[in-house]
């Protein structure tokens, strides 16, 4: 077998050869229909991504207080900002929001006989509400 035969072509026998095929008719475009002329626009729930952004409530005896005057705080992941923060507490509490404060309370050394220790620092949002409008952070 010589390496000029690999690539020869070989001839198709009787059986093998192809029909000439038929010309084949342009298809028709489809009929636009309302439907189609319109964009579908689909509607992303973006209720997940918001519990990316916010943990939990922060429960102490001043967020009751700020509750009265429509604020409510929230512990929030250390990356978050406060346009974040606005469209995550609108899409989960279905509320509007008026303004948002972000504080961060940095670690605090601890000491316990000769153990030395710290408390992990976090990030708090102060939000705050529209008038008339209500979260309910702790059923009652």
């Amino acid at each position: 077998m010589k390496l000029g035969d690999i690539f020869k072509r070989k001839k198709p026998s009787k059986k093998e050869e192809k029909k000439p095929e038929k010309p084949r008719k342009p298809e028709k475009p489809e009929k636009k229909t309302e439907e189609t002329k319109l964009p579908k626009i689909k509607k992303e729930s973006k209720f997940k991504e918001s519990y990316r952004v916010i943990k939990v409530p922060h429960i102490t005896e001043r967020a009751n207080i700020l509750s009265g005057k429509n604020q409510y705080v929230f512990k929030i992941w250390p990356r978050a900002n406060k346009i974040e923060v606005k469209k995550a507490v609108e899409n989960i509490f279905g509320v509007d929001v008026v303004s948002v404060k972000i504080i961060n309370i940095p670690e605090k050394k601890r000491r316990v006989g000769k153990i030395e220790g710290k408390t992990s620092g976090y990030k708090k949002a102060i939000v705050r509400i529209a008038a008339g409008q209500k979260i309910e952070v702790l059923s009652r």
